[in-house]
């Protein structure tokens, strides 16, 4: 019998294996021709790797949001490992995608070393900071609310450096300092877990340039000891300016929906979200779920100056 067994097992398994998706690692690069970036200047190409980067991370966080992998989940931030992507088990357009990217990204390094480009800095470039609705000092004051009648606390993020692709903010409590930094990128989500606070934040949920229908997907977090996560869905319901806080934001508003943890189960969550488009920032943000931990209201309220 046990013989049996275990050449049902045995043949179960071949099955299996014969019925899984082709790995990503089995894919080669799609060759791409350095020559084609040859007359773009260094800081457009530095720009399109970041895109390519960006575009691969987010095809590798699909796949692992549907196949379980737990790869991309180990690093929150837009510089992929290249191995790690295409060890992943995908098949189909997303192979094929992550071949054309990774094919992308080897022709513009080429390229770039070919140019002889600087390397790429960490800071902002000073135009792009002055095009951003939010200057270095300044600080954003949010009324955060448990529930929607629930105590308020007063939160306060400084902008304290304008890196790359990034924002980075010092915290605050009822106007006490914290130790943790609140790192978002300039679609608006968190790039690092922000420490042991106890706060709700988001990760690879935003995308740059969204567009009215946009197809939202990400993470939902809760920060701190016992913090737990959730998987998060949302859809661009309305694009607009918005006034009202001395200056203009170019706001997209984000229909939110999806499950996190509620004891040893999982309950609904959903809500909206409100953020600028050129920056990441959030404007409001409403959750309403069984778990009290996941149900608040945080809105931006005002902007105080650098001093």
């Amino acid at each position: 019998m046990s013989t049996c067994r275990a050449c049902a097992a045995t043949l179960a398994t071949s099955l299996l294996l014969a019925g899984c998706a082709t790995r990503s690692v089995n894919v080669k690069p799609a060759l791409a021709d350095a020559a084609q970036f040859s007359a773009w200047p260094c800081d457009t190409m530095h720009d399109e790797l970041d895109r390519v980067q960006q575009r691969a991370a987010d095809v590798a966080y699909a796949v692992d949001a549907r196949v379980g992998n737990n790869v991309i989940a180990l690093s929150l931030g837009v510089t992929v490992f290249w191995p790690a992507l295409l060890a992943m088990r995908s098949d189909g357009p997303e192979a094929d995608e992550l071949a054309q990217l990774k094919g992308r990204d080897d022709a513009l390094r080429g390229a770039l070393g070919s140019k002889g480009c600087s390397p790429l800095l960490d800071t902002l470039a000073p135009e792009r900071a002055a095009a951003l609705p939010l200057a270095l000092g300044e600080r954003l004051v949010y009324e955060e609310r448990a529930g929607t009648r629930g105590p308020s606390r007063e939160l306060g993020l400084k902008l304290s450096a304008l890196r790359r692709g990034q924002l980075e903010f010092g915290l605050d409590l009822e106007g006490r300092p914290l130790a943790a930094r609140w790192q978002q990128d300039l679609s608006g989500n968190l790039v690092a877990a922000p420490g042991e606070v106890p706060l709700v934040y988001w990760t690879r949920l935003l995308k740059r340039e969204l567009a009215l229908g946009d197809l939202l997907g990400g993470g939902l977090h809760l920060g701190g000891d016992g913090g737990g996560s959730g998987r998060l869905r949302g859809q661009v319901i309305a694009i607009g300016v918005k006034t009202g806080l001395g200056r203009p934001f170019d706001a997209a508003v984000v229909e939110l929906f999806g499950e996190v943890p509620h004891g040893e189960l999982s309950t609904r969550v959903d809500g909206v979200m409100v953020v600028d488009r050129k920056s990441g920032v959030l404007l409001r943000l409403e959750l309403r779920s069984a778990n009290p931990e996941f149900a608040l209201r945080r809105t931006l309220l005002r902007i105080e100056p650098a001093f």
